[in-house]
């Protein structure tokens, strides 16, 4: 697991969110489908694949209705002292087909509620799958943000990490959004990667985690 991270080729918008009743002390037990852990750090993530999963957050409308899913992310820190993560360095990898793979960037709070309310990246079941589009970012006309994208935008900011910040002994836990217009099945055989963890007093880095969705839950 101790790694140098290649380049890496990234297509979706930006941001991560997550829980804001924010660290846990590290006696609650991690409740995430697959774990993995090094250098006092174990992260935990639960693929959010069912609309079900996102009632108690998102009343309404929700990431998973726009093919956007949540990785619920458990973050432990077992060290003496704080741990910072780079949420944006986050990368989601999935195989198109046997060639063609991509590693996508978490999404914004914005961006999950253009997507999921202004756009339409539903499952084309008769298209052949394509890479996904690289973000255009600013420039083009947005159209009409209403009451129901704003309280959408917020359902996500409130759900944010409240902090990049992991304090010692404690647990972090919330969701990570990536959008795969609702292809789903991408998830069988993705691959996380958390590249950029540090420990904030001694400066020292932890190398980074490669999570497979198709190890074993103990690992």
């Amino acid at each position: 697991m101790r790694k140098i991270l290649a380049g890496v080729m990234v297509v979706t918008g930006i941001c991560a969110a997550s829980r804001v009743s924010g660290q846990e002390t590290q006696n609650t037990p991690m409740r995430s489908a697959i774990v993995d852990s090094h250098e006092g750090v174990t992260i935990g993530i639960d693929p959010w694949t069912s609309a079900s999963r996102y009632k108690g957050k998102f009343p309404k409308k929700n990431p998973y209705t726009g093919g956007i899913v949540g990785l619920h992310f458990s973050i432990r820190n077992d060290n003496d002292e704080p741990i910072r993560l780079n949420r944006e360095r986050i990368r989601l990898l999935v195989q198109l087909d046997e060639e063609n793979k991509q590693e996508l960037q978490p999404m914004s709070a914005d961006d999950v509620a253009d997507v999921v309310l202004l756009e339409n990246h539903q499952k084309d079941p008769t298209m052949r799958r394509l890479p996904f589009p690289i973000p255009t970012g600013i420039g083009g006309p947005k159209p009409a943000r209403d009451k129901n994208w704003t309280e959408l935008r917020d359902a996500c900011q409130n759900a944010a990490l409240p902090s990049p910040v992991i304090a010692p002994h404690s647990t972090m836990e919330g969701l990570v959004y990536f959008d795969l217009r609702g292809e789903f099945d991408l998830l069988q055989n993705a691959r996380v990667y958390v590249p950029d963890l540090e420990r904030m007093t001694t400066k020292q880095a932890i190398s980074y985690f490669d999570i497979g969705f198709s190890q074993d839950s103990s690992h």
